[in-house]
């Protein structure tokens, strides 16, 4: 890819900051998923990293509101901050009336497909992509400034507009899109690599052109389908640093997402510390980002999803460190900077753990007061009165009912630290839908 020439005064004012979809992309895997308890967790863990904002659903689901709203209370409470918490939904004001109507999310991606294969296969004749084409019949982006105008106008802080399949979109008139979506008040557009289409130096140029074109920060959200993502996603960051504006990566946690995965968070952070083109460059990650915390919830997720860490998984994976060809050992020894890239240290590895090979206490549904109570001791927490314990104890039990799984300590602390919240998050209703029969 070429590089484009950028003074260093231009590049010190723009950064790049990650966005996690795992909540919102993630979950949408195949065959897999979390639970609401779950999500909220990984939202914690996220903030404490330094993760700039997490797309944490889907504010149009019925099943998802009192997540959604709990965890905006956490927000609003500072447990979860300053990390943004954000919705997503289509570009159609019907999504957008929902969500103000049913959720307190204030912060939004709008999503419109943009490709020629897209409105197409999806419109067929009934709609166009610009009025340029043929002013007789709706078009994508009338209805995507509309829905923006419509969200802008009832309160949302931030909104963010998507170009679903912008990698087969042709740049005339994905800059047109654009141009309309910053015209009408959008903070930043996505960029999706739907189909994991690209490669590391089409990324670069068209990012690169439409930001210089455009001048709107732009987010880069790249899928996993020829192995590329994490290559593409800092390919477009660089296009988009060097074009004068802010760059944000979306990425999940292992890569989780659908098909073959999105850009997995350790491997884009790693790349962008430690690859030859960004480190100590003029390319600069958000400062809040925390490596450190990177192996606990990479485990957790591991966890959560119920797919184990791949043995060669970058930088969390068991074969990430080791060593066993005789050179490379010896070379390790002597001076790891042989044959290692960084230190396991960074990524919050190294500490022993240890695992209970005697009686064992747990806490789950069919927990009674003892029980619940040591395990509960065991971290060091204490509750005021026996109504209080019995009040968590029951929680306890749903949380494990909701989960399907054994609680882990954080999940246990959380629910005896915020047990109104957790009460909500795990609380869903049937949407009920009435049918009326016609004589």
């Amino acid at each position: 890819m070429t590089k484009k020439n950028v003074s260093n005064d231009e590049q010190k004012q723009n950064k790049i900051y990650l966005l996690d979809v795992t909540n919102r992309d993630g979950v949408q895997t195949s065959r897999l998923g979390l639970a609401k308890l779950q999500k909220t967790m990984l939202n914690l863990y996220f903030n404490e990293m330094g993760i700039y904002q997490s797309e944490f659903g889907f504010p149009m689901t019925h099943h998802e509101e009192n997540y959604l709203n709990a965890n905006v209370e956490l927000a609003e409470m500072g447990v979860i901050s300053p990390m943004i918490l954000s919705g997503w939904c289509r570009a159609v004001k019907e999504d957008i009336d929902y969500t103000l109507q049913q959720t307190n999310v204030r912060h939004l991606n709008i999503s419109m497909s943009t490709s020629v294969q897209m409105t197409k296969g999806k419109f067929g004749d009934r709609m166009v992509r610009s009025p340029k084409e043929d002013p007789t019949k709706p078009n994508l982006i009338d209805k995507m400034v509309g829905a923006l105008k419509k969200a802008k106008d009832s309160g949302m802080k931030t909104i963010g507009v998507n170009a679903e399949d912008a990698s087969r979109t042709d740049m005339e008139f994905l800059i047109e899109f654009a141009q309309a979506a910053k015209e009408n008040g959008a903070d930043r557009i996505r960029y999706c690599d739907t189909l994991g289409y690209e490669d590391p130096f089409t990324s670069y140029e068209r990012i690169y052109q439409l930001a210089k074109e455009v001048q709107i920060p732009i987010e880069m959200h790249f899928h996993n389908d020829l192995g590329m993502a994490v290559a593409c996603s800092v390919a477009g960051a660089k296009g988009a640093i060097d074009a004068g504006v802010d760059a944000y990566i979306n990425v999940t946690i292992n890569g989780m997402g659908e098909r073959a995965g999105n850009a997995d968070m350790a491997g884009v952070i790693l790349a962008l510390k430690y690859s030859s083109g960004f480190e100590n460059s003029k390319y600069i990650l958000d400062e809040r980002i925390k490596l450190s915390s990177i192996w606990k919830v990479s485990k957790y997720a591991a966890y959560a999803f119920g797919v184990p860490i791949p043995i060669n998984q970058v930088g969390v994976g068991a074969n990430a460190f080791a060593h066993e060809s005789g050179i490379h050992a010896d070379g390790a020894l002597k001076d790891r900077r042989n044959y290692e890239l960084y230190d396991f240290e960074e990524l919050g590895r190294g500490d022993p753990e240890t695992i209970e090979t005697g009686r064992q206490i747990t806490a789950g549904e069919y927990s009674g007061i003892k029980g619940f109570r040591n395990v509960y001791e065991k971290m060091e927490i204490e509750f005021k009165d026996e109504n209080e314990a019995h009040k968590i104890l029951e929680l306890v039990r749903y949380a494990n009912v909701h989960t399907q799984k054994p609680l882990t300590i954080d999940e246990l602390k959380f629910i005896a630290q915020h047990p109104n919240v957790a009460r909500k998050i795990m609380t869903m209703s049937p949407l009920v839908i009435i049918t009326r029969k016609f004589l």
